[in-house]
């Protein structure tokens, strides 16, 4: 498995990904399918804004799970924290891939010095919550039934890492 920025052939595997957590999770609160165009969009519009969107490939080339992040609000006193995500295809969760991702996105962001990184999880993902604190993420919030997916209330939870101690510029 290789980690690698994506580039814009990779928008169909990637979409595959994203379609699959559409349709059969919650790990994405969205209930419309997007196409590769829209996926290819998605990729440059992230990289023209300076943030990654990393692949774990194949020795095939094939997309097995990919990852991102970008700001987290839009005003300029959170310049210094980025929120992420990570999607692995199904048939490779619980292979490392998820891990790989992340340990590749956490340097990319210390890389443009960004102070913290938040993660946002469906509360009822336990294994994705697992694998951020074994990361060294904390829980820092809850906030329940504030998404509804496949007629339910979904409860986000928070959890973020502080990337390093510098101060503010």
């Amino acid at each position: 498995m290789e980690i690698r920025d994506a580039r814009a052939d990779d928008a169909e595997g990637i979409m595959a990904i994203y379609n699959d957590a559409v349709a059969n999770t919650t790990a994405i609160w969205n209930e419309t399918l997007v196409d590769a165009a829209n996926r290819r969009k998605w990729i440059a519009d992230r990289q023209a804004l300076g943030y990654p969107v990393l692949v774990a490939a194949g020795a095939d080339g094939a997309v097995l799970g990919y990852a991102s992040f970008g700001d987290w609000r839009a005003f300029d006193g959170y310049r210094h924290t980025v929120e992420h995500s990570v999607y692995v295809h199904q048939d490779g969760r619980g292979a490392g891939i998820g891990k790989a991702l992340m340990l590749a996105l956490i340097e990319r962001a210390r890389a443009l010095g960004k102070h913290v990184m938040v993660a946002g999880i469906e509360a009822g993902n336990e294994t994705s919550i697992a694998l951020h604190l074994k990361l060294g993420f904390a829980r820092t919030g809850l906030m329940p039934e504030v998404g509804t997916k496949f007629g339910r209330w979904l409860d986000l939870a928070f959890l973020q890492l502080k990337l390093d101690d510098e101060r503010p510029r």
